[in-house]
């Protein structure tokens, strides 16, 4: 299924510049839309997963640096695992 966009009362400057790069890229006006489009939804997808992947690199170094507690340091008894 396609979806179309009906007049997206673009201002009169940004019509004319999606022209002209249609225009040098041999395109039509609705392919250079479609291509722009693509590219930034493309790139800000990207920059979302690098912020995601930094979080975790972060968050694992963290917890690599985390003192490990014993609970008997606390004065809480040691509890073994139930298998």
């Amino acid at each position: 299924m396609v979806a179309t966009l009906h007049d997206p009362d673009l201002p009169d400057d940004l019509y004319e510049q999606l022209q002209e790069l249609a225009t040098v890229e041999n395109r039509s006006i609705n392919t250079q839309v479609i291509t722009l489009l693509r590219n930034a939804l493309s790139a800000k997808r990207k920059q979302a997963e690098d912020h995601r992947r930094q979080n975790v690199a972060k968050l694992l170094e963290e917890t690599r640096h985390r003192h490990r507690v014993n609970p008997a340091d606390l004065g809480l008894p040691h509890l073994q695992p139930h298998y």
